[in-house]
């Protein structure tokens, strides 16, 4: 498969790298599908999840991050990619959505499902595409303020 990542940067999906308080800042206040989201929430997803850090090579620095909601053989749910606004446009995210593609294939995941506003360009760099038979699948809200709004 073709690698994004520029020079510069590397990704890991060692846990003990995840920078959680950055993690929980960039969501709850930059992020608009976790906007407010509370620091325990937030702890409880990335406890639960195979996570994923994009890294300055010099600095350590966690500059992105990303998750996969997955039981690591049928399927996995990939949420929360975020970079950093001050390195945005270097293709980080595109690097991202790459490396979790990559190593969730030999896993032998049938599928890794997303939602995104505003991103599909790029996904489908990397080989994601629209839902087939959208009218398959089935949502249930707990939060009702989730629900979309009759136009």
């Amino acid at each position: 498969m073709t690698t994004y990542l520029p020079d510069g940067y590397e990704i890991s999906a060692d846990p003990a790298r995840i920078d959680a308080a950055r993690v929980h800042h960039w969501l709850s206040t930059d992020a608009y599908w976790a906007m407010h989201r509370p620091r325990e929430k937030q702890d409880k997803a990335i406890a639960g999840s195979l996570n994923f850090g994009v890294y300055e090579v010099g600095s350590g620095e966690q500059v992105g991050y990303a998750r996969v909601v997955t039981d690591h053989a049928t399927f996995g749910w990939l949420c929360d990619v975020y970079v950093d606004r001050r390195v945005r446009g270097k293709g980080l995210g595109k690097a991202l959505a790459a490396a979790v593609r990559d190593h969730m294939g030999p896993m032998g995941v049938r599928r890794i499902l997303l939602a995104t506003k505003d991103a599909h360009a790029v996904y489908a760099e990397v080989g994601f595409e629209p839902l087939p038979g959208p009218d398959q699948w089935m949502v249930f809200y707990f939060d009702q303020s989730l629900r979309p709004q009759p136009r």
